[in-house]
């Protein structure tokens, strides 16, 4: 009886220890790669062709259109942003940070890049939906773009982001 007692306690002592040590050990964090950052204010040509001088005949009241063109090119752009490469903050979810820098050309969006997780399955998910975003933003000038289906935190993320590089760009 007494040896039979002796190995139960022996054994469930024996694994609780085991299970407390397992427990108490947790493995270290997967590096996380970024992608490639570009430099927006070197590289990216502007999306947007170039608008061509007018010139009007000299006549009558010729002076006053001149002016008005004046006008209208020192105008404030009606998007109130300010030209130049403005980053966001870098938001964080469960699988990396995403950071998004905007490049704006005459009061509009002309380039957008964004660094992001390429580690495990980010690497097949990120580049595509990023690819996507990007493209979202040129056209739609603003933070409201739609998520990308199959990569909802790089959405969330990319478009927080992308708000605060905005909201730096604010005039």
């Amino acid at each position: 009886m007494r040896r039979s007692t002796a190995a139960a306690v022996g054994t469930l002592t024996g694994a609780a220890l085991i299970i407390g040590v397992r427990l108490s050990v947790t493995p270290p964090e997967a590096p996380v790669a970024q992608a490639p950052v570009s430099n927006l204010e070197n590289g990216t040509p502007s999306k947007k062709p170039a608008a061509k001088p007018t010139t009007k005949p000299a006549g009558k009241g010729a002076g006053k259109e001149d002016e008005k063109q004046e006008e209208k090119q020192t105008e404030k752009p009606k998007s109130g942003l300010k030209d130049g490469v403005f980053k966001g903050d870098a938001a964080a979810n469960p699988y990396g940070k995403i950071q998004v820098s905007i490049k704006i050309e005459g009061g509009e969006i002309t380039a957008a890049e964004a660094t992001y997780p390429t580690a495990n399955d980010s690497g097949t998910i990120n580049p595509p939906a990023i690819a996507a975003l990007k493209e979202a933003t040129l056209q739609a000038q603003n933070a409201d773009v739609q998520a990308v289906s199959g990569a909802t935190y790089t959405s969330e993320s990319y478009v927080k982001s992308l708000q605060a590089a905005l909201d730096a760009a604010k005039a």
